[in-house]
C-alpha cells in the first residue's frame, strides 16, 4: 500500500497514547477528570481504528484492524516516543497531553488539505477532538502552573521531563518526507514555529519555564522504542494472542 508508513505513524501514535490514558479509567483524581481521560483515550482509540480499518481495506490481504493493533511485533510499530510514556502522575499526563495535542492540533490542521482523500476527511473529523484535548490539557497546565507552590513544582517537572522527547514530532522521517512530495503528508518541519509560540504563550500564563535547547530523543516512527513499549504491549496484546481470534 502507498503510504502505508504515513498511517501508521498516525494510527499507531493515537492506539498506544490512547491504551496509555485509559490506564487512568478508574484512577483519575476527580470523577470529571476520570471520564475527561476516558473520553480521550476513546477518542485516539477510534482514530486509530479508522486508520487501521483503511490500511486493510486497501490491502484486501484479509487482515483486519485487530491484526494491526494485536499481532504486529514492537519493532513493526510506528508511534511516536512521547505516546508510550508513562502516565506518572497526573501533572505529568497533562503536561505530556498538552504538548502532544498542540502538535496534533497543527499537524491535522495542514492534513485536511492532503489529496489524500480519506487522511483528509480523517484530518477533518479527528480535529474537532484534538481541539477539546487541547483546551482541556491547556487549562489545567494553567491551573496547576499558576496554583500552589507544589502544583507548579510538578508541572514544571514533567515538562522538563518530557520536552527530550518533543522533538521527534518535528523531525521527519524518510516516508514523510515522501508523502510531502507527493502532496499527501505534512511538513512536520514547518509546524515547529507555530508551536512555540503556543506553548510560549501557555507557560507564560501559567508562570512556567520553557525548558533549554536539549538533545532530542527519536526513533519511534523507525520502529525502535523505549524500555516502557514493551511492557504496554504486552497488556495491550495479550489477550488476543492467549485466545487468537477472541471477540468482544
Amino acid at each position: 500500500m502507498e503510504n502505508k508508513e504515513l498511517y501508521l505513524i498516525l494510527a499507531d501514535t493515537t492506539l498506544i497514547l490512547g491504551q496509555r490514558l485509559s490506564e487512568w479509567c478508574g484512577h483519575g483524581p476527580a470523577i470529571e477528570e476520570d471520564i475527561a481521560l476516558s473520553n480521550v483515550a476513546l477518542d485516539y482509540i477510534g482514530q486509530a481504528t479508522s486508520l487501521y480499518k483503511e490500511i486493510c481495506q486497501r490491502e484486501n490481504n484479509g487482515k483486519t484492524e485487530d491484526d494491526l493493533a494485536f499481532l504486529r511485533d514492537s519493532s513493526e510499530y510506528k508511534n511516536i516516543l512521547i505516546s508510550e510514556l508513562p502516565n506518572g502522575d497526573y501533572a505529568y499526563t497533562i503536561a505530556r497531553q498538552f504538548l502532544f495535542s498542540t502538535w496534533y492540533g497543527l499537524y491535522l490542521e495542514k492534513l485536511c488539505h492532503s489529496k489524500d482523500a480519506f487522511l483528509a476527511g480523517f484530518a477533518e473529523k479527528s480535529i474537532k477532538e484534538v481541539r477539546y484535548h487541547l483546551q482541556h490539557s491547556r487549562d489545567w497546565v494553567i491551573r496547576m502552573g499558576d496554583g500552589t507552590e507544589e502544583s507548579a513544582q510538578r508541572v514544571q517537572n514533567a515538562i522538563n521531563e518530557i520536552w527530550t522527547f518533543t522533538g521527534e514530532m518535528f523531525h521527519p522521517s524518510i516516508a514523510e518526507k515522501e508523502s510531502i512530495e507527493n502532496g499527501i503528508g505534512v511538513n512536520v518541519e514547518e509546524l515547529l514555529p507555530k508551536w512555540n509560540e503556543i506553548v510560549e504563550h501557555t507557560f507564560s500564563e501559567a508562570k512556567l519555564m520553557v525548558p533549554a535547547d536539549q538533545w532530542m530523543q527519536k526513533g519511534g516512527k523507525q520502529g525502535m522504542h523505549s524500555e516502557h513499549f514493551g511492557f504496554i504491549l504486552a497488556e495491550l496484546q495479550y489477550l488476543q494472542r492467549a485466545y487468537p481470534g477472541a471477540k468482544w
